[in-house]
């Protein structure tokens, strides 16, 4: 299966599938406002979702104002904006008039074939992907309650895409997600054995951060290390940034690290004298936006630190009352606690 071959599909200026490299997505949290200080702030905390390593940005379409906000949105965004759609063609069709990189869509309620045969053709005409979404809750009704869930939603994507294929639109990309890791698992072993179609993997609902976390890594670390699996999202009931910083976990313990900060740190103990948690927490997001190829270590106390963290090419760690900076092992710098934040920026500078 590592060499499994799908259709690339062009999302905005992403490319899912064709052995592309794998992309992290994540989605937008709350309702979309309008008006300009609500688009320029979305904009800011879109540019450092992207610094942080997200590639493609997915939103909660559930009416006409939300498509005219986000289409505007999508305007001005350094990254590209997916429409996510439910229940109501006429919205992916609004939708489709601005410069949105993708539609998802759940054609099991959607409706009437009629409707998705009209956001087909649209979609055709503006060259815009559509990404076909089945979730366990959302089963056709005669698949519903079936003892085989796993094969009940592959089944009810194959009928999907079927349909598209009568239409002769092959810029899909299909999802299929259960709140189960192991049947995630199943779900997408089966279908990647029979179809060629790029895949989005995620656990859907998988909770809060460390139990969604811990669900995500079980299904999807497996999946990509097979070759099944094109993009990813990180479902969890935390921030976007915490979906993205996971995903590049996940891509880094399958092997499809893409570099970057990597950061490492001691879970504290009765040795330390220095707070990690707390340095940990303030520094974490501006040090995987770096972009720079270097390891990281923040420790508490010099079992660990430079000594467990001795590759790293900038440390910190607590040293009795006082805190060491190291490289490589070697103590560059003895400073006091409440140095500590800007002689590390200091350092940190200068890699």
């Amino acid at each position: 299966m590592a060499n499994r071959e799908t259709r690339a599909v062009k999302v905005g200026g992403v490319i899912i599938g064709g052995g592309f490299p794998v992309s992290v997505q994540t989605m937008w949290k709350e309702p979309l406002a309008a008006g300009e200080a609500a688009r320029a702030a979305a904009l800011r905390r879109i540019g450092s979702l992207k610094e942080l390593g997200c590639d493609i940005l997915r939103f909660a379409v559930p009416d006409l104002a939300s498509a005219e906000a986000l289409g505007e949105l999508a305007r001005e965004s350094p990254m590209p904006l997916v429409a996510d759609i439910h229940f109501d063609w006429r919205i992916a069709l609004r939708c489709l008039d601005y410069p949105l990189a993708k539609i998802r869509l759940n054609p099991g309620n959607i409706g009437a074939r009629y409707k998705v045969e009209e956001v087909v053709a649209k979609a055709r005409g503006k060259g815009v992907p559509i990404r076909i979404g089945v979730n366990g809750g959302s089963l056709p009704e005669d698949l519903r309650g079936r003892p085989d869930r796993a094969a009940a939603i592959v089944e009810a994507a194959e009928r999907e895409i079927a349909i598209f294929d009568e239409l002769g639109f092959g810029d899909v990309i299909v999802s299929m997600k259960s709140s189960d890791a192991a049947e995630t698992l199943a779900i997408n072993r089966a279908f990647a054995s029979r179809h060629g179609i790029a895949l989005h993997l995620g656990v859907t609902e998988a909770g809060p951060l460390v139990q969604g976390v811990a669900r995500n890594a079980a299904a999807l670390v497996p999946l990509l290390s097979e070759g099944i699996g094109e993009t990813i999202r990180v479902s969890l009931s935390d921030s976007m940034e915490n979906e993205v910083l996971a995903g590049r976990e996940i891509l880094s313990c399958a092997g499809l690290g893409r570099g970057g900060v990597k950061l490492i740190s001691c879970p504290r103990c009765g040795r330390a004298s220095f707070d990690t948690h707390a340095f940990t927490a303030r520094w974490a997001n501006r040090l995987y936006a770096l972009g720079a190829d270097a390891t990281i270590a923040v420790m508490g106390c010099v079992v660990n630190g430079p000594g467990e963290g001795r590759h790293a090419d900038l440390g910190i760690t607590g040293a009795g009352d006082k805190v060491v900076i190291f490289r490589k092992g070697e103590i560059a710098r003895t400073i006091r606690p409440e140095e500590a934040d800007t002689v590390f920026e200091e350092e940190l500078n200068k890699l």
